[in-house]
């Protein structure tokens, strides 16, 4: 019995023995097989760091019990480690892991259901903006009148007798005659607001974020928007349209600038198109509803209330996670993208973003309205676009069809600025020509000839190649222009656009300045399938040059889907 114990003693020491070789032999193929994944990404995450750090403290624990022969094979492993650590470490102060902001909206979802809603409150929002641009058209209306003297006076004083039934700023405070400018010096008043809201509140919202500068003057506009609708006298009104055209422009800025930067870059140009349309659409809509409330003051509280409607859908709207990205506030940044991805049904906690290196942040502190002239790429780009931008029978009637007729030009952009033999450089210039050649050729035809080329015709189609290619100057600026400073680039364009040139003019002049206005086009860069430009250091880098994934979106080019399989 004693000799059995003992023998069976031994035999146990020699299994242990082997499950200890055992473990040590597995231990060592885990730390060759980290060695081969640090050589062939040349990029170890920090979370894998910290598992081979554990395992190494495990390895060293066992180390007392093993064998001595596989003691000085481990220690071999070890210092192979050792002397690959110095280059990994090297190599991941190089590379920050995560992802771009292309890579996130794959992962969250380019044009997911909630960013199509987000995008939807925006773009319905157009309606309202353009209520109030018409709002002086229907509101200061003058009706057919005549003077008659008055009745026992013999100074000679006459009487306005207004012989149309129409309700208007024209008939409750008699602006006819002398007083008869007024009606143009309160529609003066509004585009100057929206001048000066386009330069003002483009740069703000590049300092302090999107959100609180929309969701601001979105509130003052409709406030001011109730005072001009309950104006007591003549100056309170146009006091009231110089501030409605103040908070006007900047939301046009800023809606624009968040339907694009809450989607992927592959959707930017048929957001940025349906911006237009709704604004479109917001023009007929408002000519429909004055036909049916002719009261003015009453047109303008149901117009002003659509505004009431807009803002509460708005107030839960995220933060640009682009501008984030570009503020280096990377971590709200993630917030707001896990937000989308969990309310688009992709939850994604892991998501992590690229860590902006520490002079990033700094490089972009002088980003504002000077870098727009001072720096070299930029300044090429919006001297091009200010110019490109310049150069872009019953009245109920003549304000809906003055919205409708731009409506057939907006899907020919959609298909021409995303077909990669065309892009939004050479649709730009061709739209731009265009419409050059539709004001040369009404110079050459009669006006009265009865047929259906007369000098009308011409104007049209002039004026749905100028709507085209002003909706491609859009979708095109806010590509060229990086994250940081992009408002402040579009709102100095929109103001070039707000002083284009009068009517007065003759139509050699709006021929020469398309022709010119395309050609000048020709000078900019294409950005159809490139990814968008956060900061000012990436306009001198190659990086950014790389070309995204082709995606369609109302229309797809046959010959690229088929290279794309």
């Amino acid at each position: 019995n004693q000799a059995a114990k003992k023998d069976l003693q031994e035999e146990q020491t020699l299994q242990i023995h082997h499950m200890r070789q055992n473990q040590a032999a597995k231990k060592d193929l885990q730390e060759e097989q980290t060695l081969q994944i640090h050589h062939m990404r040349k990029n170890l995450p920090i979370h894998h760091m910290r598992k081979n750090q554990s395992a190494k403290m495990n390895l060293q624990e066992n180390l007392q019990t093993l064998p001595k022969h596989h003691v000085r094979e481990t220690l071999t492993s070890k210092t192979q480690l050792h002397k690959e650590k110095p280059m990994l470490h090297k190599n991941r102060l190089a590379v920050q892991p995560g992802m771009d902001l292309e890579e996130a909206f794959q992962v969250v979802g380019e044009f997911g259901p909630y960013q199509q809603r987000a995008v939807a409150v925006l773009v319905l929002t157009q309606v309202y903006m353009a209520c109030q641009s018409m709002l002086i058209v229907l509101v200061g209306s003058t009706p057919e009148y005549h003077l008659e003297p008055q009745d026992g006076d013999s100074s000679g004083l006459q009487r306005v007798v207004f012989t149309e039934d129409i309700d208007s700023i024209v008939t409750e405070w008699f602006l006819v005659k002398q007083q008869a400018y007024k009606v143009s010096l309160a529609g003066s008043l509004f585009f100057a607001g929206l001048l000066f809201g386009n330069v003002f509140f483009g740069p703000l919202s590049d300092k302090i974020g999107r959100r609180p500068v929309y969701l601001t003057v979105l509130f003052f506009e409709v406030i001011f928007g109730y005072v001009t609708a309950f104006a007591p006298s003549y100056e309170v009104f146009a006091v009231s349209r110089l501030l409605v055209g103040l908070m006007n422009g900047g939301i046009g800025l800023v809606c624009f600038v968040l339907t694009q930067e809450y989607v992927g870059k592959s959707y930017w140009a048929m957001t940025g198109t349906l911006t237009s349309i709704s604004f479109a659409v917001g023009i007929a809509l408002f000519g429909a509803l004055g036909y049916f409330i002719r009261p003015w003051r009453t047109l303008t509280i149901v117009a002003n209330s659509s505004g009431v409607l807009f803002f509460l859908l708005s107030v839960n709207l995220p933060e640009s996670p682009r501008w984030l990205f570009s503020q280096g506030q990377t971590d709200r940044a993630e917030e707001v993208l896990r937000y989308i991805a969990l309310r688009n049904g992709n939850p994604s906690k892991n998501l992590t973003l690229r860590r902006a290196a520490k002079g990033r942040n700094h490089g972009n502190m002088g980003a504002g309205v000077l870098q727009l002239w001072i720096h070299p790429v930029l300044r090429l780009r919006t001297m091009v676009l200010m110019y490109v931008c310049e150069s872009s029978g019953n009245r109920y009637v003549n304000v809906a069809m003055y919205g409708l007729v731009e409506l057939p030009a907006y899907p020919i952009c959609i298909y021409f600025i995303n077909k990669h033999w065309a892009g939004r450089r050479k649709s730009m210039a061709s739209f731009l020509g265009l419409a050059g050649c539709a004001c040369l050729c009404t110079m050459f035809v009669p006006e009265n000839t009865g047929s259906l080329l007369n000098v009308t015709s011409l104007a049209l189609l002039g004026k749905l190649m100028v709507s085209a290619a002003f909706n491609i100057a859009y979708v095109y600026t806010s590509e060229l222009y990086p994250t940081v400073i992009r408002n402040a680039g579009l709102g100095v364009c929109s103001m070039a656009c707000r002083r284009a040139l009068h009517t007065s003019m003759p139509f050699t002049v709006f021929c020469l300045s398309g022709f010119s206005a395309g050609c000048l086009s020709l000078l900019l860069p294409e950005t159809l399938n490139r990814p968008a430009v956060d900061t000012l250091e990436e306009l001198s880098n190659d990086t950014h040059c790389r070309v995204l994934e082709s995606k369609a979106l109302l229309y797809e080019d046959d010959k690229l889907k088929s290279n794309h399989k």
